[in-house]
């Protein structure tokens, strides 16, 4: 029995490089408080008293600020190196974080909002570059993997103090989010160095965003992609307001929060090692199938039990459909633009956040919770049958990049 928990240890994390593993440990210690995301709508709301269609306008502020960072995370990783933007990004972000916290006015809430995002999120794309910089693309899925799973296993451990904390000081829960990404900062500047490939000729930055959404078909992954986060980031706004209709507080929503990262943090480690040999095109169209049950359900009761079994649903689906999504994303980014892919690949996440809560705010003031529960299992449907429509010209191109890279890696070196 040991033995064998050694083996499927050794074959989870053995092989990967050192610096992997430091930014892995900066990542856990950033979002071990990582609060405002999770918590600002309910901020906004309770501790602000704004309404739901204000607390929508600026959390889809906060969003906006996600947007702008995707793609100027990557670009600023490819074009300065990924190890400044990392720093930079959280150190920034911290200080933002901190403003929002004693932030009063609905203008300055939402100015803050956008900034907290715009830099804090600098760091999303580049570390994700640097780990395609330092990883093979055969480890790649369990690198990725391991990514997602540090983030939820830092998220279920904050979320449930956090929780708590929410219940009595939001002033102290931002400045701990602060807190923790300056830590990481810190990390990074002394522990991690640059990791962006010598003797690369980069894109002038248009002309290189205009080649990243000219990829046919990585585009039509992105736009799917976006769609069902759109769907999946509706415990932002929507869920905790629909909970609290329903006489459900912080710490219930907290509850829900921490079960999702737990759930990931037992899960990815039994389930994604058994889903490689699956086609990924048919992994990322039941992920959102499961996005879409898990919200959909929410239309049939309010109790803490139906939004439990929407949550275990929707984990699932993640798990199944994350790590799959980011390794598609670094296996088809070409070197001299892989910033850049992954920052329009964060970019989805932006524009999900900008999208979901403002489209749910309006929908919930005007027709009604159930309606959007139902709205997002229509959408996620029609996601689920988009994978499975676009797939083939993204099997093409990755069976065509894998073959270009064994015929490079047959030719002899100058040495030889």
């Amino acid at each position: 029995m040991r033995a064998a928990i050694r083996h499927r240890f050794a074959a989870a994390v053995g092989g990967l490089p050192a610096v992997f593993w430091t930014m892995w440990w900066g990542l856990i210690v950033n979002r071990l408080a990582s609060f405002v995301i999770a918590f600002l709508s309910i901020y906004l709301v309770r501790e602000r008293g704004l309404r739901p269609a204000e607390a929508g306008r600026i959390v889809a502020l906060y969003g906006a600020g996600f947007t702008i960072a995707g793609p100027l995370g990557g670009l600023l990783a490819d074009r300065i190196g990924r190890r400044a933007t990392m720093v930079a990004g959280l150190a920034l972000g911290a200080l933002s974080v901190a403003a929002l916290a004693f932030a009063r006015a609905p203008a300055l809430l939402a100015s803050f909002a956008f900034l907290a995002a715009a830099t804090g999120d600098l760091y999303r794309p580049a570390m994700s570059a640097a780990v395609a910089d330092v990883v093979p693309p055969a480890d790649r899925p369990r690198a990725y993997g391991l990514v997602y799973w540090a983030v939820n296993l830092a998220l279920s451990v904050g979320l449930a103090i956090g929780g708590l904390v929410a219940e009595r000081s939001f002033v102290a829960l931002f400045l701990a989010d602060a807190g923790t990404s300056l830590a990481a900062a810190a990390i990074v500047l002394c522990r991690v160095p640059e990791t962006r490939p010598q003797g690369i000729v980069h894109e002038p930055a248009v002309r290189g965003l205009v080649k990243v959404f000219a990829d046919g078909p990585f585009l039509s992954f992105l736009l799917l992609h976006l769609a069902a986060l759109a769907v999946f980031v509706q415990w932002q706004l929507a869920l905790p307001i629909d909970m609290a209709a329903h006489g459900l507080g912080p710490s219930a929503y907290a509850f829900l929060m921490a079960l999702n990262c737990a759930g990931v943090v037992l899960l990815q480690p039994i389930v994604s090692p058994r889903l490689q040999r699956f086609d990924a095109a048919s992994m990322l169209a039941l992920s959102a199938l499961l996005f879409g049950l898990g919200y959909g359900v929410n239309a049939v009761g309010g109790s803490l039990g139906v939004y439990g079994i929407g949550t275990a649903l929707w984990t699932v689906g993640e798990v199944m459909g994350f790590p799959v999504a980011a390794t598609m994303v670094a296996n088809l980014a070409p070197a001299a633009l892989r910033g850049r892919y992954q920052g329009a690949f964060a970019m989805c996440w932006g524009a999900a956040f900008t999208i979901s809560p403002f489209a749910a705010g309006e929908v919930m003031e005007r027709f009604g919770a159930r309606t959007l529960w139902l709205l997002c299992l229509a959408v996620a449907v029609a996601v689920s049958a988009g994978h499975v429509l676009t797939a083939e010209p993204r099997r093409r191109r990755l069976a065509e990049l894998d073959h270009a890279e064994a015929v490079a890696s047959s030719i002899p070196g100058p040495s030889a």
